[in-house]
Protein backbone atom coordinates (compact mmCIF):
# COMPACT_ATOMS: atom_id res chain seq x y z
CA UNK A 1 0.00 0.00 0.00
CA UNK A 2 2.58 2.52 0.95
CA UNK A 3 4.79 1.92 -2.15
CA UNK A 4 1.31 2.27 -4.39
CA UNK A 5 1.01 5.43 -2.64
CA UNK A 6 4.32 6.12 -3.69
CA UNK A 7 3.94 6.02 -7.39
CA UNK A 8 0.94 8.06 -7.05
CA UNK A 9 2.92 11.14 -5.15
CA UNK A 10 5.73 10.93 -7.55
CA UNK A 11 3.24 11.15 -10.55
CA UNK A 12 1.55 13.92 -9.26
CA UNK A 13 4.60 15.93 -8.14
CA UNK A 14 5.70 15.99 -12.04
CA UNK A 15 2.43 17.24 -13.21
CA UNK A 16 3.08 20.17 -10.82
CA UNK A 17 6.77 20.81 -11.55
CA UNK A 18 6.70 23.67 -10.89
CA UNK A 19 5.56 24.35 -7.88
CA UNK A 20 7.68 21.63 -6.71
CA UNK A 21 10.68 23.51 -5.81
CA UNK A 22 11.05 26.17 -3.29
CA UNK A 23 11.88 28.77 -5.90
CA UNK A 24 10.57 31.62 -3.40
CA UNK A 25 12.89 30.75 -0.52
CA UNK A 26 13.62 34.19 0.65
CA UNK A 27 16.57 33.46 2.74
CA UNK A 28 15.90 36.15 5.62
CA UNK A 29 19.27 36.95 7.34
CA UNK A 30 16.96 38.01 10.39
CA UNK A 31 15.46 34.26 10.89
CA UNK A 32 17.47 32.23 13.40
CA UNK A 33 17.27 28.88 15.29
CA UNK A 34 16.94 29.76 19.13
CA UNK A 35 19.93 27.51 19.67
CA UNK A 36 21.98 30.67 19.23
CA UNK A 37 20.11 33.63 20.63
CA UNK A 38 21.58 35.06 23.55
CA UNK A 39 20.52 34.40 27.42
CA UNK A 40 19.04 37.61 27.87
CA UNK A 41 17.96 39.76 25.39
CA UNK A 42 15.85 43.43 24.89
CA UNK A 43 13.03 44.55 22.51
CA UNK A 44 10.73 47.33 21.77
CA UNK A 45 8.58 44.33 21.39
CA UNK A 46 8.24 40.38 21.94
CA UNK A 47 5.39 38.69 19.71
CA UNK A 48 4.82 35.06 20.99
CA UNK A 49 3.73 33.30 17.61
CA UNK A 50 5.25 33.81 14.52
CA UNK A 51 2.20 32.73 12.66
CA UNK A 52 -1.23 34.00 10.29
CA UNK A 53 -0.73 37.13 12.64
CA UNK A 54 2.09 36.88 14.58
CA UNK A 55 3.86 37.58 10.82
CA UNK A 56 2.38 40.59 9.43
CA UNK A 57 2.26 42.41 12.49
CA UNK A 58 5.97 42.09 13.27
CA UNK A 59 6.42 42.99 9.79
CA UNK A 60 4.97 46.38 10.05
CA UNK A 61 5.76 46.73 13.64
CA UNK A 62 9.36 46.71 12.67
CA UNK A 63 9.24 49.44 10.39
CA UNK A 64 9.98 51.79 13.44
CA UNK A 65 11.16 49.00 16.38
CA UNK A 66 13.11 46.56 16.98
CA UNK A 67 10.71 43.22 17.35
CA UNK A 68 11.73 39.71 18.42
CA UNK A 69 9.46 36.87 17.21
CA UNK A 70 9.03 33.76 18.75
CA UNK A 71 7.81 30.78 17.09
CA UNK A 72 7.47 26.76 18.45
CA UNK A 73 8.12 25.80 15.17
CA UNK A 74 10.19 25.79 12.50
CA UNK A 75 10.59 27.46 8.67
CA UNK A 76 8.64 26.69 6.12
CA UNK A 77 11.09 27.10 3.39
CA UNK A 78 12.69 23.71 2.10
CA UNK A 79 9.54 21.44 3.28
CA UNK A 80 7.99 20.66 -0.11
CA UNK A 81 5.01 18.85 1.84
CA UNK A 82 4.13 22.33 2.76
CA UNK A 83 5.03 24.34 -0.56
CA UNK A 84 3.42 21.76 -2.78
CA UNK A 85 -0.34 21.49 -3.36
CA UNK A 86 -0.03 17.78 -4.60
CA UNK A 87 1.39 17.20 -1.00
CA UNK A 88 -1.28 18.92 1.14
CA UNK A 89 -2.38 15.91 2.86
CA UNK A 90 0.72 14.28 3.10
CA UNK A 91 1.53 18.03 5.19
CA UNK A 92 -1.47 17.24 7.13
CA UNK A 93 -0.55 13.93 8.22
CA UNK A 94 3.14 14.72 9.16
CA UNK A 95 3.29 14.31 13.11
CA UNK A 96 6.74 13.97 13.31
CA UNK A 97 7.72 15.49 16.37
CA UNK A 98 9.01 19.10 15.00
CA UNK A 99 6.85 18.59 12.17
CA UNK A 100 4.45 21.33 11.12
CA UNK A 101 1.20 19.86 12.48
CA UNK A 102 0.43 19.29 16.01
CA UNK A 103 -2.59 17.27 16.61
CA UNK A 104 -5.30 17.18 19.11
CA UNK A 105 -8.49 15.54 19.82
CA UNK A 106 -10.77 17.72 21.59
CA UNK A 107 -13.06 16.23 24.25
CA UNK A 108 -15.99 15.65 21.78
CA UNK A 109 -13.89 13.70 20.03
CA UNK A 110 -13.46 15.10 17.63
CA UNK A 111 -9.56 15.09 15.81
CA UNK A 112 -7.84 18.36 14.67
CA UNK A 113 -4.55 20.35 14.41
CA UNK A 114 -3.33 23.05 15.03
CA UNK A 115 0.28 24.39 13.45
CA UNK A 116 3.82 24.46 14.72
CA UNK A 117 5.49 26.68 11.73
CA UNK A 118 6.42 29.78 11.03
CA UNK A 119 3.73 31.21 9.05
CA UNK A 120 1.12 29.56 11.28
CA UNK A 121 -1.84 28.30 9.51
CA UNK A 122 -1.42 29.49 6.61
CA UNK A 123 1.38 26.77 6.17
CA UNK A 124 -1.11 23.62 6.71
CA UNK A 125 -4.61 24.83 4.96
CA UNK A 126 -6.91 24.23 2.25
CA UNK A 127 -5.48 27.72 1.07
CA UNK A 128 -8.57 29.50 0.55
CA UNK A 129 -8.33 33.13 0.34
CA UNK A 130 -12.03 35.26 1.45
CA UNK A 131 -12.26 38.50 2.93
CA UNK A 132 -14.58 38.96 6.13
CA UNK A 133 -18.49 40.76 5.27
CA UNK A 134 -18.46 44.75 5.71
CA UNK A 135 -20.95 43.63 8.57
CA UNK A 136 -18.28 41.77 10.54
CA UNK A 137 -15.72 44.37 9.94
CA UNK A 138 -18.29 46.82 11.53
CA UNK A 139 -19.19 44.82 14.43
CA UNK A 140 -15.24 44.39 14.92
CA UNK A 141 -15.38 47.86 15.32
CA UNK A 142 -12.26 48.36 12.79
CA UNK A 143 -12.23 50.78 10.54
CA UNK A 144 -13.13 49.82 6.69
CA UNK A 145 -10.89 51.58 4.96
CA UNK A 146 -7.88 50.76 6.74
CA UNK A 147 -9.02 47.12 6.51
CA UNK A 148 -9.66 47.30 3.07
CA UNK A 149 -5.82 48.64 2.73
CA UNK A 150 -4.72 46.04 4.94
CA UNK A 151 -5.90 43.34 2.80
CA UNK A 152 -4.51 44.36 -0.23
CA UNK A 153 -1.23 44.40 1.30
CA UNK A 154 -1.31 41.00 2.20
CA UNK A 155 -2.77 40.14 -0.94
CA UNK A 156 0.27 41.67 -2.82
CA UNK A 157 2.04 38.86 -1.85
CA UNK A 158 0.07 35.47 -0.94
CA UNK A 159 -3.23 35.74 -2.59
CA UNK A 160 -4.33 34.57 -6.38
CA UNK A 161 -7.86 34.06 -8.33
CA UNK A 162 -8.20 30.45 -8.30
CA UNK A 163 -9.17 28.81 -11.51
CA UNK A 164 -11.73 26.36 -11.19
CA UNK A 165 -11.50 23.20 -13.88
CA UNK A 166 -13.77 19.95 -14.61
CA UNK A 167 -15.35 19.11 -11.17
CA UNK A 168 -15.01 22.00 -9.28
CA UNK A 169 -16.46 24.42 -12.09
CA UNK A 170 -19.72 21.91 -12.29
CA UNK A 171 -19.83 22.15 -8.41
CA UNK A 172 -20.16 26.10 -8.79
CA UNK A 173 -23.42 25.57 -11.20
CA UNK A 174 -24.47 23.27 -9.00
CA UNK A 175 -24.44 25.23 -5.90
CA UNK A 176 -26.25 27.97 -7.88
CA UNK A 177 -28.65 25.00 -9.27
CA UNK A 178 -29.07 23.97 -5.65
CA UNK A 179 -30.13 27.70 -4.67
CA UNK A 180 -27.17 29.51 -3.55
CA UNK A 181 -27.87 32.58 -5.46
CA UNK A 182 -26.83 34.59 -7.45
CA UNK A 183 -23.83 33.69 -8.84
CA UNK A 184 -21.07 36.37 -7.81
CA UNK A 185 -17.94 35.13 -10.39
CA UNK A 186 -14.95 35.55 -8.54
CA UNK A 187 -14.16 37.87 -5.96
CA UNK A 188 -12.22 38.15 -2.61
CA UNK A 189 -15.60 39.37 -1.09
CA UNK A 190 -17.91 37.60 1.68
CA UNK A 191 -21.68 38.18 -0.14
CA UNK A 192 -24.51 35.64 -0.57
CA UNK A 193 -24.66 33.18 -3.09
CA UNK A 194 -21.96 31.26 -5.18
CA UNK A 195 -18.31 32.54 -5.97
CA UNK A 196 -14.69 31.99 -7.14
CA UNK A 197 -12.55 32.68 -4.13
CA UNK A 198 -8.97 33.30 -3.79
CA UNK A 199 -5.90 30.91 -3.15
CA UNK A 200 -2.66 31.08 -1.53
CA UNK A 201 -1.80 28.70 -3.65
CA UNK A 202 -0.32 29.96 -6.92
CA UNK A 203 -1.46 28.85 -10.74
CA UNK A 204 1.36 26.19 -10.49
CA UNK A 205 0.07 25.04 -7.28
CA UNK A 206 3.13 26.77 -4.99
CA UNK A 207 2.01 27.70 -2.15
CA UNK A 208 2.25 30.86 -0.13
CA UNK A 209 2.06 32.01 2.95
CA UNK A 210 2.06 34.68 6.08
CA UNK A 211 5.94 33.90 6.46
CA UNK A 212 6.35 35.10 2.66
CA UNK A 213 4.48 38.95 4.39
CA UNK A 214 7.95 38.72 6.45
CA UNK A 215 9.71 40.46 3.40
CA UNK A 216 7.79 43.77 4.20
CA UNK A 217 9.93 44.12 7.40
CA UNK A 218 13.12 46.09 7.96
CA UNK A 219 15.84 43.46 8.52
CA UNK A 220 17.97 45.49 10.63
CA UNK A 221 14.80 45.76 13.22
CA UNK A 222 13.80 42.21 13.14
CA UNK A 223 14.95 38.65 14.62
CA UNK A 224 12.61 35.67 14.36
CA UNK A 225 13.67 32.97 16.44
CA UNK A 226 12.76 29.36 15.42
CA UNK A 227 11.87 26.32 17.77
CA UNK A 228 11.52 29.10 20.75
CA UNK A 229 8.44 27.57 23.06
CA UNK A 230 7.54 30.25 25.57
CA UNK A 231 7.11 28.91 29.06
CA UNK A 232 5.92 31.94 30.57
CA UNK A 233 5.17 35.70 30.51
CA UNK A 234 7.40 37.86 32.84
CA UNK A 235 4.29 39.84 34.83
CA UNK A 236 5.64 42.09 37.74
CA UNK A 237 3.32 44.08 40.27
CA UNK A 238 4.43 47.64 42.04
CA UNK A 239 4.14 47.32 45.66
CA UNK A 240 0.64 48.15 46.86
CA UNK A 241 -0.48 48.30 43.17
CA UNK A 242 -3.23 46.38 42.04
CA UNK A 243 -2.38 45.85 37.89
CA UNK A 244 0.15 43.86 36.37
CA UNK A 245 2.37 44.63 33.91
CA UNK A 246 4.31 42.34 31.49
CA UNK A 247 7.61 43.12 30.70
CA UNK A 248 8.79 39.89 28.98
CA UNK A 249 9.00 36.53 28.85
CA UNK A 250 10.93 33.12 29.81
CA UNK A 251 11.41 30.51 26.60
CA UNK A 252 13.31 27.35 25.74
CA UNK A 253 15.08 26.51 22.86
CA UNK A 254 15.39 23.22 21.31
CA UNK A 255 18.10 21.84 23.01
CA UNK A 256 15.96 22.82 26.72
CA UNK A 257 18.09 25.88 27.51
CA UNK A 258 16.41 28.75 28.90
CA UNK A 259 16.55 32.45 27.77
CA UNK A 260 15.02 35.70 28.99
CA UNK A 261 13.67 38.34 26.50
CA UNK A 262 12.95 41.36 27.86
CA UNK A 263 10.76 44.76 26.91
CA UNK A 264 13.29 47.72 26.73
CA UNK A 265 10.81 49.53 28.89
CA UNK A 266 8.68 53.14 27.80
CA UNK A 267 5.80 51.88 26.07
CA UNK A 268 6.81 48.44 24.68
CA UNK A 269 4.54 45.09 24.59
CA UNK A 270 4.73 41.68 25.22
CA UNK A 271 1.77 40.39 22.28
CA UNK A 272 0.50 36.89 22.09
CA UNK A 273 0.16 35.65 18.68
CA UNK A 274 -0.20 31.88 19.62
CA UNK A 275 -3.43 30.93 18.22
CA UNK A 276 -6.64 29.95 20.33
CA UNK A 277 -5.10 27.30 22.27
CA UNK A 278 -1.74 28.86 22.41
CA UNK A 279 -2.59 32.25 23.91
CA UNK A 280 -4.81 31.34 26.23
CA UNK A 281 -3.24 28.10 27.52
CA UNK A 282 0.15 30.68 27.93
CA UNK A 283 -2.03 33.14 29.68
CA UNK A 284 -2.89 30.73 31.97
CA UNK A 285 0.29 28.80 32.35
CA UNK A 286 1.81 32.54 33.39
CA UNK A 287 -0.67 32.90 36.47
CA UNK A 288 -4.13 34.74 34.70
CA UNK A 289 -6.73 32.68 34.79
CA UNK A 290 -9.63 30.87 36.58
CA UNK A 291 -7.43 31.28 40.06
CA UNK A 292 -8.89 27.49 41.30
CA UNK A 293 -7.85 25.81 38.44
CA UNK A 294 -4.40 27.24 38.22
CA UNK A 295 -3.68 26.21 42.10
CA UNK A 296 -4.74 23.30 41.35
CA UNK A 297 -1.61 22.93 38.75
CA UNK A 298 0.52 24.80 41.40
CA UNK A 299 0.55 28.13 39.18
CA UNK A 300 1.12 31.47 41.27
CA UNK A 301 -2.00 33.25 40.51
CA UNK A 302 -1.33 36.66 39.42
CA UNK A 303 -5.01 37.52 38.34
CA UNK A 304 -8.10 35.59 38.94
CA UNK A 305 -9.51 36.00 35.32
CA UNK A 306 -12.31 32.88 35.39
CA UNK A 307 -13.35 34.01 31.29
CA UNK A 308 -9.68 33.06 29.92
CA UNK A 309 -10.23 30.21 27.61
CA UNK A 310 -14.20 30.42 27.72
CA UNK A 311 -15.83 30.59 25.00
CA UNK A 312 -13.87 27.88 22.86
CA UNK A 313 -15.72 27.07 19.42
CA UNK A 314 -15.03 24.99 16.64
CA UNK A 315 -17.44 25.64 13.40
CA UNK A 316 -18.72 22.35 12.82
CA UNK A 317 -18.51 20.78 9.50
CA UNK A 318 -19.82 17.11 7.92
CA UNK A 319 -18.68 15.93 4.44
CA UNK A 320 -20.58 13.88 1.79
CA UNK A 321 -18.70 11.79 -0.42
CA UNK A 322 -19.57 12.13 -4.54
CA UNK A 323 -17.14 9.69 -6.36
CA UNK A 324 -17.42 10.40 -10.26
CA UNK A 325 -16.81 7.46 -12.78
CA UNK A 326 -14.86 10.54 -14.79
CA UNK A 327 -11.49 11.37 -13.63
CA UNK A 328 -11.18 14.85 -11.18
CA UNK A 329 -8.32 17.31 -10.81
CA UNK A 330 -6.89 17.37 -7.56
CA UNK A 331 -7.94 21.00 -6.16
CA UNK A 332 -8.02 22.71 -3.09
CA UNK A 333 -11.01 24.95 -2.25
CA UNK A 334 -11.59 27.43 -4.84
CA UNK A 335 -15.70 27.54 -4.84
CA UNK A 336 -17.71 28.22 -1.90
CA UNK A 337 -21.12 28.75 -1.65
CA UNK A 338 -22.41 31.29 1.29
CA UNK A 339 -26.36 30.90 2.53
CA UNK A 340 -28.16 33.76 4.39
CA UNK A 341 -29.64 30.71 6.73
CA UNK A 342 -25.71 30.62 8.37
CA UNK A 343 -24.01 27.87 6.29
CA UNK A 344 -21.48 27.69 4.11
CA UNK A 345 -20.49 24.89 1.13
CA UNK A 346 -17.51 23.89 0.59
CA UNK A 347 -14.90 21.17 -1.49
CA UNK A 348 -11.76 19.24 -2.06
CA UNK A 349 -11.05 17.24 -4.91
CA UNK A 350 -8.45 14.71 -5.87
CA UNK A 351 -6.98 11.75 -4.99
CA UNK A 352 -6.17 13.34 -1.51
CA UNK A 353 -9.33 14.13 -0.24
CA UNK A 354 -9.65 10.61 1.90
CA UNK A 355 -6.97 11.65 4.50
CA UNK A 356 -7.70 15.45 4.24
CA UNK A 357 -10.35 14.90 6.61
CA UNK A 358 -9.38 12.00 8.80
CA UNK A 359 -11.35 9.52 6.33
CA UNK A 360 -10.67 6.05 6.46
CA UNK A 361 -8.24 4.64 3.91
CA UNK A 362 -8.02 1.08 4.80
CA UNK A 363 -11.80 0.63 5.51
CA UNK A 364 -12.39 -2.79 3.17
CA UNK A 365 -15.89 -2.50 2.24
CA UNK A 366 -17.05 -4.38 -0.78
CA UNK A 367 -18.37 -1.36 -3.05
CA UNK A 368 -14.83 0.57 -2.60
CA UNK A 369 -13.91 -1.20 -6.05
CA UNK A 370 -16.91 0.62 -7.38
CA UNK A 371 -16.88 3.95 -5.80
CA UNK A 372 -13.02 4.68 -6.02
CA UNK A 373 -10.97 5.58 -8.63
CA UNK A 374 -7.90 3.41 -7.57
CA UNK A 375 -7.07 0.58 -5.18
CA UNK A 376 -4.06 -1.17 -3.98
CA UNK A 377 -3.49 -4.41 -1.45
CA UNK A 378 -0.95 -3.93 1.29
CA UNK A 379 0.93 -7.89 1.07
CA UNK A 380 1.41 -7.72 4.63
CA UNK A 381 -1.70 -6.49 6.37
CA UNK A 382 -3.77 -7.57 3.56
CA UNK A 383 -6.00 -4.54 4.16
CA UNK A 384 -6.96 -2.19 1.63
CA UNK A 385 -5.89 0.85 0.51
CA UNK A 386 -8.75 3.19 -1.71
CA UNK A 387 -7.42 6.40 -3.42
CA UNK A 388 -10.88 8.63 -4.04
CA UNK A 389 -11.86 9.69 -7.71
CA UNK A 390 -14.48 12.48 -7.34
CA UNK A 391 -15.17 15.31 -4.61
CA UNK A 392 -15.12 15.63 -1.35
CA UNK A 393 -18.44 18.07 -0.66
CA UNK A 394 -18.28 19.86 2.89
CA UNK A 395 -20.66 22.67 5.46
CA UNK A 396 -19.94 24.70 8.06
CA UNK A 397 -22.02 26.00 10.01
CA UNK A 398 -21.07 29.73 9.83
CA UNK A 399 -22.02 31.12 13.61
CA UNK A 400 -22.51 27.83 15.91
CA UNK A 401 -23.95 29.19 19.23
CA UNK A 402 -22.50 25.94 20.57
CA UNK A 403 -19.86 27.27 23.04
CA UNK A 404 -17.23 25.16 25.06
CA UNK A 405 -14.40 26.05 26.96
CA UNK A 406 -10.35 25.12 27.32
CA UNK A 407 -8.37 24.34 30.41
CA UNK A 408 -4.78 23.05 31.25
CA UNK A 409 -3.96 19.09 31.61
CA UNK A 410 -0.07 20.49 32.84
CA UNK A 411 2.20 23.32 32.75
CA UNK A 412 4.18 21.88 29.44
CA UNK A 413 3.62 24.54 27.18
CA UNK A 414 4.36 21.99 24.40
CA UNK A 415 1.76 19.55 25.09
CA UNK A 416 -1.77 20.28 24.10
CA UNK A 417 -4.43 21.87 26.54
CA UNK A 418 -7.65 20.22 27.04
CA UNK A 419 -10.66 21.54 24.73
CA UNK A 420 -13.93 21.14 25.06
CA UNK A 421 -16.23 22.44 21.80
CA UNK A 422 -19.29 21.18 22.45
CA UNK A 423 -20.42 20.69 19.14
CA UNK A 424 -24.54 20.94 18.27
CA UNK A 425 -25.27 21.65 21.39
CA UNK A 426 -27.21 24.40 20.66
CA UNK A 427 -30.44 23.01 18.89
CA UNK A 428 -30.22 25.36 16.51
CA UNK A 429 -27.12 24.59 15.14
CA UNK A 430 -28.70 21.01 14.28
CA UNK A 431 -31.28 23.04 12.18
CA UNK A 432 -28.74 24.91 10.37
CA UNK A 433 -26.75 21.66 9.58
CA UNK A 434 -29.43 19.82 8.19
CA UNK A 435 -30.14 22.65 5.63
CA UNK A 436 -26.51 22.36 4.10
CA UNK A 437 -26.52 18.91 4.03
CA UNK A 438 -29.82 19.61 2.10
CA UNK A 439 -28.71 21.93 0.03
CA UNK A 440 -25.41 19.99 -0.46
CA UNK A 441 -27.64 16.71 -1.79
CA UNK A 442 -29.83 18.98 -4.06
CA UNK A 443 -26.40 20.13 -5.66
CA UNK A 444 -25.11 16.32 -6.32
CA UNK A 445 -28.39 15.16 -8.32
CA UNK A 446 -28.36 18.95 -9.83
CA UNK A 447 -27.78 19.04 -14.01
CA UNK A 448 -24.34 20.37 -13.66
CA UNK A 449 -22.77 17.50 -12.54
CA UNK A 450 -24.74 14.82 -14.30
CA UNK A 451 -22.11 13.08 -15.71
CA UNK A 452 -19.91 13.43 -12.38
CA UNK A 453 -22.23 10.98 -10.56
CA UNK A 454 -22.80 7.28 -10.87
CA UNK A 455 -26.34 6.92 -11.99
CA UNK A 456 -27.02 3.82 -9.39
CA UNK A 457 -26.21 5.83 -6.07
CA UNK A 458 -28.66 7.11 -5.00
CA UNK A 459 -28.48 10.29 -1.82
CA UNK A 460 -29.03 7.21 1.41
CA UNK A 461 -25.98 5.66 -0.42
CA UNK A 462 -23.62 8.46 -0.52
CA UNK A 463 -24.89 9.64 3.38
CA UNK A 464 -24.08 6.00 4.30
CA UNK A 465 -20.62 5.08 2.67
CA UNK A 466 -19.28 8.16 4.03
CA UNK A 467 -20.51 8.23 7.67
CA UNK A 468 -19.08 4.94 7.38
CA UNK A 469 -15.55 5.98 5.59
CA UNK A 470 -14.99 9.58 7.57
CA UNK A 471 -13.47 9.23 11.01
CA UNK A 472 -13.59 10.78 13.98
CA UNK A 473 -14.19 9.29 17.73
CA UNK A 474 -17.78 9.49 18.97
CA UNK A 475 -20.49 6.87 18.98
CA UNK A 476 -22.51 5.75 16.22
CA UNK A 477 -25.54 4.17 14.26
CA UNK A 478 -25.72 1.44 12.38
CA UNK A 479 -26.88 3.14 9.36
CA UNK A 480 -27.67 6.61 8.05
CA UNK A 481 -29.75 8.23 4.96
CA UNK A 482 -31.31 11.51 4.22
CA UNK A 483 -34.17 10.80 7.10
CA UNK A 484 -31.94 10.94 9.95
CA UNK A 485 -29.51 13.74 8.85
CA UNK A 486 -29.82 15.66 12.04
CA UNK A 487 -28.05 12.70 14.03
CA UNK A 488 -25.91 12.04 10.79
CA UNK A 489 -24.39 15.73 11.65
CA UNK A 490 -24.20 15.16 15.23
CA UNK A 491 -22.07 11.81 14.86
CA UNK A 492 -20.40 12.54 11.82
CA UNK A 493 -19.21 15.62 12.49
CA UNK A 494 -15.49 17.21 11.61
CA UNK A 495 -13.02 20.08 12.19
CA UNK A 496 -12.82 22.60 9.21
CA UNK A 497 -9.98 24.20 11.49
CA UNK A 498 -11.58 27.32 11.72
CA UNK A 499 -11.30 26.55 16.04
CA UNK A 500 -11.45 30.59 18.21
CA UNK A 501 -12.37 31.85 21.20
CA UNK A 502 -10.42 31.43 24.83
CA UNK A 503 -9.20 35.44 24.60
CA UNK A 504 -12.83 37.13 23.70
CA UNK A 505 -12.79 40.92 22.70
CA UNK A 506 -14.76 42.11 25.61
CA UNK A 507 -13.83 39.47 28.44
CA UNK A 508 -10.53 38.82 28.15
CA UNK A 509 -9.35 41.87 25.98
CA UNK A 510 -10.62 45.24 25.06
CA UNK A 511 -11.42 46.70 21.66
CA UNK A 512 -7.74 47.27 21.27
CA UNK A 513 -6.92 43.65 21.77
CA UNK A 514 -5.37 44.57 25.23
CA UNK A 515 -5.40 42.08 27.83
CA UNK A 516 -7.85 43.67 30.54
CA UNK A 517 -6.28 44.32 33.95
CA UNK A 518 -2.88 43.67 32.87
CA UNK A 519 -0.27 46.33 31.23
CA UNK A 520 2.00 46.10 28.16
CA UNK A 521 0.15 43.20 27.13
CA UNK A 522 -1.95 42.16 24.20
CA UNK A 523 -3.54 39.41 22.06
CA UNK A 524 -3.44 39.74 18.29
CA UNK A 525 -5.36 36.29 16.66
CA UNK A 526 -7.82 34.49 16.57
CA UNK A 527 -8.33 33.57 20.30
CA UNK A 528 -10.01 36.94 20.34
CA UNK A 529 -12.50 35.95 17.95
CA UNK A 530 -16.55 35.21 18.70
CA UNK A 531 -17.10 34.20 15.14
CA UNK A 532 -14.93 32.71 12.31
CA UNK A 533 -14.83 36.01 9.68
CA UNK A 534 -15.62 35.49 6.00
CA UNK A 535 -15.77 31.46 4.81
CA UNK A 536 -12.23 30.99 5.93
CA UNK A 537 -10.27 33.16 8.24
CA UNK A 538 -7.00 33.21 7.64
CA UNK A 539 -7.22 36.23 5.43
CA UNK A 540 -8.96 38.11 7.71
CA UNK A 541 -6.56 36.92 10.24
CA UNK A 542 -3.25 38.09 8.34
CA UNK A 543 -5.04 40.99 7.59
CA UNK A 544 -5.67 41.97 11.30
CA UNK A 545 -1.97 41.39 11.85
CA UNK A 546 -1.40 44.36 9.75
CA UNK A 547 -4.07 46.32 10.60
CA UNK A 548 -3.35 45.85 14.61
CA UNK A 549 0.72 46.75 13.73
CA UNK A 550 -0.44 49.95 11.70
CA UNK A 551 -2.17 51.34 14.82
CA UNK A 552 0.77 50.71 17.43
CA UNK A 553 2.92 51.55 14.85
CA UNK A 554 1.26 54.77 14.03
CA UNK A 555 -0.16 55.76 18.10
CA UNK A 556 3.56 55.50 18.84
CA UNK A 557 5.31 57.52 16.30
CA UNK A 558 2.46 60.41 16.32
CA UNK A 559 1.09 59.48 12.88
CA UNK A 560 -2.53 59.50 12.12
CA UNK A 561 -3.76 56.47 9.70
CA UNK A 562 -0.51 56.40 7.74
CA UNK A 563 -0.13 53.09 5.96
Amino acid sequence: MEFAWLVLLTQLSLLFFFGCCDRDDPNYAFVKHSSGAPPVSYHDYIVVGGGTAGCPMAATLSEGFDVLVLERGGSPYGNLNISNLASMVDNLGDLSPEGPVQRFVSEDGVINSRARVLGGGSCINAGFYSRASAQEVESMGWDARQVREAYEWVEEVVAFEARPVNWTAALKDALVEAGLTPDNGFTYEHLNGTKIGGSIFDPTGHRHTAADLLRYANPRRLTVLLRATVHRILLQKKRGGSRARAHGVIYKDALGKKHRAYLKGGAGEVILAAGALGSPQLLMLSGIGPADHLKSLGIKVVMDQPLVGQGMSDNPTNAVLSPSPLPVDLASVQVVGVSPLGFYVEHLTGFNVLPALSIDTTNPRQASQVFFGASAVDDESGTIGVTFQGGLIVEKVARPLSRGYLKLKNRNPSENPSVTFNYFAAPEDVEVCVESLKTIQRAIQSEALAKYRYPDLTIDDLVDISANLIVNERPRQATYNSTNLDQYCKDVVLTIWHFHGGCLVGQVVDRENRVLGVDALRVIDGSTFSFSPGTNPQATVMMMGRYMGLKLLNKRLGRKNMH
